[in-house]
């Protein structure tokens, strides 16, 4: 079953000779469960991509299914639903609610959609991330790596068809960038979901099920690794 589709996916900024195309035909098929890590130099449109995948941006042209639904079609109140309840964000800035502790912080988009919290659910999540006894504690008192833990449970907690994760850990030494991504790479297979990930690590890279390359907007290579799911 494909969980992402995009046919000439176009997004263009400015007009004439200035011109610039941040994401240029491309055509993608992604997979459920599967793990697509998307590489390319500073300014290929590797972000672009990611964000109209997620429906943070709207295209120029060209069309994007998620889970079967087309995005481009939809309306502004519309898309922010569907984003709520299909699509799960972990940032290389781990965007949590200083004011609200591991708990709040993670059920945060449930809420907000006004639905009931699955308890067992995030219980399950809290503890296969590790943050078991750290439900109370504010974002302040937890180290990065644990931050960002939250943060992928907080991504897990609606039960999102797709995570998209740009930079994940970025701002993290080594030991905790495996760490996380191991963690990462675990709850997404458990929990049956497509993982989406953009890295400038090639080792990183290359752990996921396909590598994309996108330079100047384009698909320029698509490599199976046969990344280690484990």
């Amino acid at each position: 079953m494909n969980v992402v589709e995009t046919k000439h996916l176009m997004k263009i900024y400015g007009e004439g000779d200035n011109r610039l195309y941040a994401v240029n035909d491309v055509n993608l098929t992604i997979k459920q469960r599967e793990f697509v890590t998307i590489v390319g130099t500073s300014g290929s449109g590797k972000s672009s991509l990611l964000n109209l995948i997620g429906g943070l941006d709207r295209p120029t042209s060209g069309e994007i299914k998620i889970s079967g639904r087309e995005l481009t079609t939809m309306s502004e109140e519309e898309l922010t639903i569907f984003r709520r309840r299909s699509v799960g964000f972990v940032f290389q800035s781990f965007n949590l609610v200083p004011i609200l502790n591991v708990y709040e912080n993670i059920v945060l988009p449930v809420q907000l959609d006004g639905n009931q919290v699955d308890e067992g659910f995030v219980a399950e999540i809290i503890n296969v991330l590790g943050l078991k006894g750290k439900e109370y504690q504010l974002p302040s008192q937890l180290s990065g790596g644990q931050q960002q833990r939250v943060a992928i449970a907080r991504a897990l907690a609606s039960k999102p068809a797709i995570i998209l994760a740009d930079e994940p850990t970025g701002n993290l030494d080594s030991r905790s960038s495996q760490d996380v991504l191991g963690l990462l790479k675990k709850t997404t297979k458990k929990f049956n979901q497509t993982l989406i990930m953009i890295t400038h690590n090639d080792q990183i890279a290359q752990m996921a099920d396909r590598v994309i390359r996108i330079e100047d907007g384009k698909l320029s290579e698509i490599a199976i690794t046969g990344g280690d799911w484990s």
